[in-house]
């Protein structure tokens, strides 16, 4: 009995753990779909470096282009909608306690959210278009709170459940 509640109640954490990346995501891919301008100028400058130390070592690597500025902010936002309806299908299918499949997909839309936020935000953003040295445009503390936020989330939703556990 202590087994099958404990599998249910982290079902259950799974469940709603999931739901509330996919929760986040969707409102992120919104916000950025509804408010189009508002994100495309932090992107712009970012990837344009204009709020940087200016380093002549380093601002070989700013893109200045508004069409390339833009593909990339457009790409984000495509990445972050795929992501959330992933996340979203991945809450679904625990609900209908597909453990199999909820696993997977929930798996797979926190692996996009991490690698959006890590490799994008946090690694990309942060280090090589050193967005850590702007006072206006930063967005390490946001992307390092979804990152982690994330990440707690893929981590118990691939805990083994009672029945993987006793039978290892």
């Amino acid at each position: 009995m202590a087994t099958t509640t404990s599998r249910g109640a982290l079902q259950l954490t799974a469940t709603l753990l999931t739901a509330s990346v996919a929760l986040y995501m969707v409102l992120v891919a919104f916000g950025n779909i509804t408010d189009f301008g508002t994100n495309q100028q932090f992107v712009r400058h970012v990837l344009a470096m204009d709020t940087t130390f200016k380093d002549d070592d380093l601002m070989w690597r700013a893109i200045t282009s508004e069409g390339l500025q833009d593909a990339a902010y457009v790409a984000i936002i495509v990445w972050e909608t795929v992501a959330a309806l992933v996340l979203v299908y991945g809450t679904w299918l625990w609900a209908r306690r597909d453990l199999g499949g909820a696993r997977r997909f929930s798996t797979y839309g926190l692996l996009m959210v991490m690698l959006l936020f890590g490799a994008g935000f946090i690694a990309i953003g942060g280090e090589w278009f050193a967005m850590w040295q702007s006072e206006d445009w930063n967005g390490l503390d946001a992307a390092t709170r979804a990152f982690v936020f994330s990440g707690i989330v893929l981590l118990v939703v691939n805990l083994p459940s009672g029945a993987e556990r006793t039978a290892a």
